[in-house]
């Protein structure tokens, strides 16, 4: 093979790899991922959950504990988070959500603008909103893309990316686990 058709062809591959690799994940990707999540059963009961919040930089800026009581009757669900922060301070956010067609849901919190949206396939749930967040005395309206993925029974993963105007802000890391 000619040296020079090499070259070409391997910068174009790895151009190709390298656009590939920014195209942004889909649920559809878990389709076959296992053990399959089924948002209504694992959110039903009490579960206890795990997280950090860090800045773009990586630090960790608080550390915090949920306790989720959640309970669905039909397709309406409720999920009443309670929060204790790494500096005493307490949080409540209270979610209905709705599940809808193909997998997909639909929520509302009082702190959230307009409504959440999300979908299951396999073991992820991907689920997106804006956030009315109060930070020193003003409230800033952000974006979170946020992804679960089930990992078992009882243990949940969650990574959820914040932005505003597009310019990630930080990540949420949060481990659920159900009692």
């Amino acid at each position: 093979m000619n040296r020079r058709l090499l070259l070409t062809g391997g910068t174009t591959l790895a151009l190709g790899g390298w656009l590939t690799g920014c195209a942004a994940p889909s649920v559809d990707d878990y389709a076959r991922e296992l053990p399959a999540l089924d948002l209504q059963r694992y959110f039903n009961g009490t579960l206890d959950a795990y997280g950090i919040f860090t800045d773009r930089s990586g630090q960790v800026i608080k550390r915090f504990v949920v306790l989720m009581q959640c309970q669905w009757q039909g397709d309406e669900g409720v999920l009443d988070e309670q929060f204790r922060y790494s500096d005493g301070s307490t949080q409540q956010r209270i979610w209905r959500l709705r599940r809808e067609a193909d997998g997909r849901y639909t929520g509302q919190a009082d702190d959230v603008v307009g409504t959440a949206s999300g979908r299951t396939r396999g073991n992820a749930f991907r689920w997106a909103y804006t956030l009315r967040l109060p930070v020193d005395g003003r409230v800033y309206e952000v974006q979170f893309d946020d992804w679960m993925y089930l990992m078992d029974d009882r243990v949940m993963l969650n990574k959820a990316v914040m932005s505003k105007f597009g310019v990630r802000l930080g990540e949420v890391t949060l481990t659920f686990i159900k009692r």
